[in-house]
C-alpha cells in the first residue's frame, strides 16, 4: 500500500506533473490557512496546525532542512497565536472581543530587520555543513541555505507579528513568499510553488485590508 506521506505517491497528474498526496494537502490547507488569516478569522490558526504536520515532512524529503524546523515553530506558535487572537486583555480588545490590528514602532522595525539578517547568516552556514555535522540523519546537503534561512528567520518574525496583529505583518510574509516561490519551483514541488505566488498576492491584500482597519479602528 502507498505511503501517504511519500513525496512519490503520487495523487494525480496534470499537464505531465505529478502531484503527491502530501504537496496537494499541505497546499490546500496552507492556503486556506492564510486567507482565514486575512480575514481576522481565529480558526486559521487551527486549520494551520494541520499544514504545519504536512509541510515539515515534505521538507524533509526535499532537502529543505531549515523550512522543515521551522514546521516546529509553527506548530506552537499556531496554538499561542489561537489563544492571542481569540482571548486579548480588555484594552487590546476589538469590538468582536478579540485582538484588534495595530502597528510596530518604527524603531521595534529597525531592530527585527538587523536580528533577522544576522540570524539569517548564522542559520545559513549552520545549515550549509548539515550534511557533514549529521550525515545520517542528512544524506543530501542543504538546497539554498542562505534563502532558505532567510525565509526561515523572518518566517518567525513574522509570525510574531501576526500573533500581534502587527500590519508590517503583512509585507514581511510578501518577501517571505517571492523568495519561497523561487525555491520551490526550482526544487520541483510547483503546486506548492503556485500557492507561495497567490501567498504573494494575499500577502498585499491583507496588508491593504489590515491597513484600513488599523486606520478605522
Amino acid at each position: 500500500m502507498p505511503n501517504f506521506f511519500d513525496i512519490k505517491n503520487i495523487f494525480f497528474s496534470v499537464w505531465g506533473y505529478e502531484m503527491s498526496h502530501l504537496e496537494f494537502w499541505a497546499t490546500i490547507s496552507g492556503a486556506l490557512a492564510v486567507w482565514l488569516s486575512v480575514k481576522e478569522n481565529v480558526w486559521s490558526w487551527i486549520l494551520g496546525l494541520v499544514n504545519v504536520v504536512l509541510a515539515s515532512i515534505m521538507f524533509y524529503q526535499i532537502q529543505l532542512y531549515p523550512d522543515m524546523f521551522l514546521q516546529g515553530f509553527f506548530f506552537v506558535t499556531n496554538i499561542i497565536g489561537f489563544w492571542l487572537w481569540k482571548f486579548p486583555k480588555i484594552e487590546n480588545a476589538n469590538q468582536k472581543n478579540e485582538l484588534k490590528i495595530t502597528k510596530l514602532e518604527p524603531k521595534t522595525s529597525t531592530i527585527l530587520v538587523v536580528v533577522g539578517l544576522i540570524a539569517t547568516y548564522l542559520m545559513g552556514t549552520f545549515s550549509k555543513n548539515l550534511h557533514e555535522i549529521f550525515p545520517k540523519l542528512f544524506s543530501l546537503p542543504s538546497a539554498f541555505p542562505y534563502m532558505d534561512s532567510f525565509t526561515t528567520v523572518m518566517s518567525i518574525v513574522a509570525t510574531f507579528m501576526l500573533m500581534k496583529k502587527k500590519v508590517e505583518a503583512w509585507w514581511t510574509w510578501l518577501a517571505i513568499d517571492i523568495i519561497s516561490t523561487y525555491m520551490y519551483f526550482v526544487k520541483d514541488v510547483k503546486l506548492y510553488s503556485l500557492l507561495y505566488f497567490v501567498f504573494c498576492i494575499i500577502a498585499v491584500f491583507g496588508a491593504v485590508e489590515w491597513t484600513r482597519k488599523w486606520r478605522k479602528g
